[in-house]
Formats: C-alpha cells, structure tokens, sequence
C-alpha cells in the first residue's frame, strides 16, 4: 500500500529550544522516503518515530546554514553503519558543494553506502523519480538555497461500472490504460469513455527564503505545502533584512496559490506561544492549517477527483 504523508523531526530555526529540535522533515512518496534539511539531532529524532535511516532512498538540502545541514554527518555515517543496501541520492545547492564534502566527511568513519551525489546548479533542475518529478526553485536568501516540489503527473480513474459496461476487464483494462484506447468487438473505445481525469499530487517544501517568484513557483496548486514562517508579521522589516518569511506572508502565498493544506514551521526561539503563528496565518488563509511540531505526522490530503459528470 502506497503512503504520503511528512514525518516532522523538528521545528527550531537558527537555535534549538527545550520544545524543538533544528529542522529536519522527512516526506514519504510511495517508494521514496525523502529526508529534507537535516539539522543537529535529526539522527536521534528518527528513533523517536517509524521511520529509520534505512527507509532513506534521497537527502534533499535547501542551503548550508547549520540548521539545515548539521546532521548531515551522522546521518551519512549511518547509513554505512546499517550497511544500507541501496543507493541513497543527495541533492544541494552546487556552489556548497565544499560544505558538502566536509559534511561527509566529518570524521574518521568506514563508509559503505553508496551516495549518488546530484547537486542542483540551475534554477527550475527537474530531476525524474518513478513517481513523479522532483523540481529545485531557487530562492531569496544570504547564501545559494533552493526549495523544491514533487509532483505527480496528472492520470485516469478508470469507472468500473463503464468499463463493465463495455465488457472490458483483467489485462485489456491495462492495455487500456496503457496505450490509450482498446479494439474490441470491431470498435475502439477510448481511455476517456471510461475514465475521468486523475490530478497529480503536489508537495512543497520551502525554508528560508524571502519573498520570491521561486516561492510561489513552488507552492503552485500544492496539495501541501511545507513553508518557514521564522517571525510574526511585527517582524516584517527583519524578515525581509535576513531572507525569511513571516507567517502572515506564508498564508498568503498559501491563498495566492491554491494550497490545500499548509503547514508552518522553523519557527523563531523568540516566540514561545505557537498559536500566535496560527492566529496570524488563519488571518490569511482559510483552508487546512497545521503548526508543525516536532515528532508529529501529517498526511497529505485525500487526493483530487474529478467528477465523472
């Protein structure tokens, strides 16, 4: 059975506090188990849910500051000591690829994963999953970061009643699906006499970053959207100083873009009180609205389906 939901590590921004650790997001997509921003900590919170360091099929680094990027030592090293057998894709902006390499190796350690190492060096990089397209935007901020999107092509829900109707059934409803329309019985039924559009699912995933084309770039038509919301709108000239957003700013992206279900994080150690992030966000934005804390999951929503009318 396929699963998509976000396992959240952690929520802190530039410093941990008691309630959360630095950042690190775990996305799983069907055959993917996608582990983004890996901040200090990340290994030891894995333990603290389902998923293992095993389960890892891509590592996925917006930027190198050290809240995104300071697990990546001993996450990496893990992956060699659990012998993970199969490769393990890593993406980052390519003018770090010096951070990277130190990252990597950190310490003195016997490294046995095999790490496929494909850094993002252009604006708009699609880079091709048996699930989808994963797409890196670049965003606004002090150092070379990039967000980035899965996205689902869009397909067909087949209509068992129509394709009894037609008396279509076992391998010529996949020969259907497949090329696109079956002869049967001296006549060509289409896949769309039987069938009504499926939408593609929509995953975003933007840290820190002002406001920005790439921003909106990727939470176009999200059915969810991971999103910073460092500060609270009184902060508005210091988010823009520093390269963030503030929560305000994020659900508004969130409503410009027809986001379905958002979830804010990377929150400031300046605000100890979450519901005034939800309180200014619900201002903006009125559709599904989470508060990322640590160690929770969230699902995406129930995928779009069109009408057969």
């Amino acid at each position: 059975m396929s699963m998509r939901e976000l396992v959240v590590l952690g929520t802190a921004s530039q410093a941990p506090t008691r309630q959360r650790n630095h950042n690190g997001y775990v996305l799983r997509w069907d055959d993917e188990v996608i582990l983004f921003d890996p901040g200090e900590g990340s290994q030891r919170q894995l333990l603290h849910t389902t998923v293992t360091a095993t389960d890892l099929t891509r590592i996925c680094v917006t930027h190198f500051h050290g809240d995104h990027c300071l697990g990546l030592p001993g996450t990496i090293q893990r992956l060699s000591l659990d012998r993970v057998p199969h490769p393990v894709a890593v993406h980052f902006p390519a003018g770090g690829a010096e951070y990277f390499a130190r990252l990597r190796h950190a310490t003195s350690f016997h490294e046995t994963a095999e790490l496929r190492v494909t850094p993002i060096e252009a604006d708009g990089q699609r880079i091709a999953l048996s699930c989808g397209t994963l797409e890196a935007r670049r965003l606004r901020h002090p150092i070379e970061t990039y967000g980035y999107r899965l996205v689902e092509p869009d397909g067909h829900r087949m209509l068992p009643e129509k394709l009894t109707a037609y008396g279509i059934a076992g391998p010529a409803v996949g020969e259907l699906i497949r090329v696109g329309h079956l002869d049967l019985d001296g006549r060509r039924i289409t896949r769309d006499e039987v069938s009504v559009p499926r939408p593609g699912q929509r995953f975003a995933f933007v840290m820190d970053t002002g406001l920005c084309d790439g921003v909106y770039a990727l939470a176009e038509h999200a059915d969810l959207l991971v999103i910073e919301s460092t500060f609270l709108e009184s902060e508005t000239a210091l988010a823009a100083e520093v390269g963030h957003l503030t929560a305000a700013q994020a659900a508004r992206v969130a409503t410009e873009s027809g986001v379905r279900r958002l979830v804010l994080t990377h929150f400031s150690q300046r605000y100890s009180d979450p519901r005034r992030f939800h309180d200014e966000a619900r201002a903006h934005f009125d559709g599904d609205l989470i508060i990322a804390e640590d160690l929770t999951t969230v699902q995406l929503p129930p995928r779009r389906v069109a009408s057969a009318e």
